[in-house]
């Protein structure tokens, strides 16, 4: 008797079509693109491929952006153009392993080092946002501020208002803020209008545009945290314009700000006008910085390194592996979230290994589901390396971004800014980072890391190890995640 089964002509063609993405999927997926990133994009497309070919489609193609990216390295180019004369730093004797690194970052970024005086700490979440409206309420030409999230609300109308009152003098300000990070934030719809009411001339940094059927990858953040004034004073950090609860009741960020005085501060407004020049197509014009000739002892070598999807070298990784690499004695990480690519967590367990004394602090509970558990899935090898794993305890969350080599030494680095070590900082998002070669930041930051580890709780290899098996597993799926760039 023959057996004659008939099956629908539509799951032939089903079939056909899952080998097809699979077949394409495992040539195509993993051109320019991290071994981890690209065996997570693999999987998810060889194991549900009708989900993850779309999701890939839409976060993980190189494509979408392309006009973004064409614009921004024109910008970038034209910046680099005119910065030419100026040297790599303004040093005549800098050590040569600490020039090396600054030659690494002027290549990468074309941004040179630069002096900064007047360095100020603000480190109390409040004042700071207070101490940068008082600063506002003295502009006399300009204020550009460019900021992640923001929400004008009971904590943050100090600020707004100073800059209400600065347009209504006479002041240009101009303003940029995240679309998609600051959408979720209450008083996000009348926004806008509330900045045009006060005279703001503003936008918003990597807008969805559907209506203009303009596509871009709605996973890419513009995360810099900066704010201009006249050209002349400086603020740079991590601090979002947001009260320090965010949208919830009971957790509070911990969070700093830098205030820069100089010609450092000139690279800030070179980069917020190429980001300015991305959004609304106006050019801003500026000034090349007057070298200092005498230096007070407090003054700082700083060098800014632009990041993001825009740069085809990522700088902002090469830059944390390079200090990291640094350290000879000592090296301290704070960052809200740490999930590094092989790269950074070999960098940080082999100082460990050349006896480096290497502390990391981070958040008891982060503040989201898939960033903590992904983070918790490296503890158990920098632990075992040696590192010293700080936690910052609940309700605060630490969202505090820095590292510190050798602090110290006279051969002392740190790195500050709006970056944090993970995935996303390094490949997705746009940021904001300053290295400091020299100079009296080196020290508040050791400070403020003090501070930090007097009020946090060590945790210990023994006490990892008695996690159960469901929070292994948790963390060990997060970790997969995080690599789907």
């Amino acid at each position: 008797m023959d057996i004659h089964i008939d099956f629908p002509a539509w799951q032939g063609v089903a079939v056909t079509i899952d080998y097809a993405i699979k077949a394409i999927a495992v040539g195509m997926v993993p051109e320019g693109r991290r071994p981890s990133s690209s065996t997570a994009w693999l999987l998810a497309i060889l194991l549900l491929p009708f989900v993850g070919l779309p999701l890939f489609l839409l976060m993980g193609s190189p494509y979408i952006n392309r006009r973004r990216h064409k614009i921004h390295k024109q910008a970038q180019a034209a910046i680099q153009d005119v910065q030419a004369e100026l040297p790599d730093h303004p040093s005549d004797r800098l050590p040569a392993e600490i020039e090396s690194i600054l030659k690494l970052n002027r290549r990468l970024t074309g941004f040179p080092a630069m002096d900064g005086e007047r360095a100020i700490m603000h480190a109390d979440y409040n004042l700071a946002i207070e101490e940068m409206a008082a600063a506002i309420d003295r502009a006399r030409s300009y204020v550009y501020v460019e900021v992640y999230i923001q929400s004008w609300d009971e904590v943050t109308d100090v600020f707004y208002r100073a800059l209400e009152r600065a347009a209504a003098r006479g002041v240009t300000v101009k303003l940029l803020l995240d679309q998609v990070g600051s959408l979720k934030y209450p008083g996000y719809f009348r926004l806008g209008k509330r900045l045009t009411a006060a005279g703001l001339d503003w936008r918003l940094m990597l807008p969805i545009h559907l209506h203009r059927l303009r596509f871009r990858r709605p996973d890419l953040r513009n995360h810099r945290k900066i704010i201009v004034i006249d050209g002349q004073v400086g603020f740079i950090g991590s601090l979002n314009l947001i009260k320090r609860q965010y949208k919830t009741k009971d957790r509070a960020w911990v969070d700093y700000m830098v205030e820069l005085h100089g010609p450092i501060v000139t690279s800030l407004e070179t980069m917020f006008g190429i980001d300015w020049y991305t959004e609304s197509g106006e050019v801003l014009e500026f000034e090349l910085p007057e070298l200092e000739k005498n230096k007070s002892p407090e003054t700082n070598y700083l060098q800014l390194i632009p990041s993001g999807p825009g740069f085809d070298t990522e700088p902002n990784l090469r830059m944390f592996n390079s200090v990291i690499h640094h350290a000879k004695q000592r090296l301290i990480l704070a960052s809200p979230y740490f999930v590094p690519d092989e790269s950074m967590l070999e960098a940080v367990t082999t100082a460990c290994y050349r006896g480096v004394e290497v502390e990391l602090f981070v958040s008891e509970e982060a503040d989201q589901f898939m960033v903590h558990h992904a983070q918790s899935s490296y503890y158990q090898a920098l632990l075992e390396a040696g590192v010293r794993i700080y936690q910052f305890p609940k309700p605060f969350v630490l969202h505090s971004k820095f590292l510190l080599a050798d602090p110290a030494d006279d051969l002392a680095l740190c790195m500050f800014g709006s970056s944090n070590m993970d995935m996303r900082s390094f490949g997705l998002n746009y940021e904001s980072t300053m290295l400091v070669a020299q100079g009296n930041l080196i020290d508040k930051f050791n400070t403020l890391a003090d501070n930090y580890r007097a009020v946090c709780y060590e945790l210990t290899l023994e006490e990892w190890n008695r996690r159960g098996f469901f929070r292994r597993y948790i963390d060990n799926v997060m970790r997969l995640t995080s690599a789907l760039q």
